[in-house]
């Protein structure tokens, strides 16, 4: 296992939510991480953000680690996902609601019913 790999099993096995993106929660820095941080923003959910930009080991890392090619990527108690169009489209048919449930993350329903209300 590479000191990447380690350092990525380590995160994902410690934090019940995170989100390898570019940028931060706060201030993501594309546009596809900026729009799976806003739903778990908005839906209340507490995750990790790792800014894969500030580390190209990491970068190149989680791609090889989950055998996914793109950035953003959510992982919930450690299993992977998957990036901004899984993301969304579990977020507007309620999965994303069930996964969350399944696994004892918390989250706000009532805003995870407003994206759906202001989606449909």
């Amino acid at each position: 296992m590479t000191d990447a790999n380690a350092q990525i099993q380590e995160t994902i096995s410690s934090n019940d939510v995170v989100l390898y993106m570019k940028g931060t929660k706060e201030m993501p820095q594309c546009g596809f991480s900026s729009r799976v941080a806003s739903v778990l923003n908005y839906m209340g959910v507490e995750f990790k953000d790792v800014n894969v930009l500030a580390d190209e080991t990491v970068r190149q890392g989680i791609k090889d680690f989950s055998d996914w090619p793109t950035i953003p990527q959510l992982y919930v108690k450690g299993e992977f996902v998957g990036g901004c169009d899984i993301i969304t489209e579990m977020t507007l048919s309620g999965e994303l609601d069930t996964l969350f449930d399944e696994n004892g993350v918390g989250y706000d329903k009532e805003a995870a019913d407003r994206i759906r209300e202001s989606n449909a």
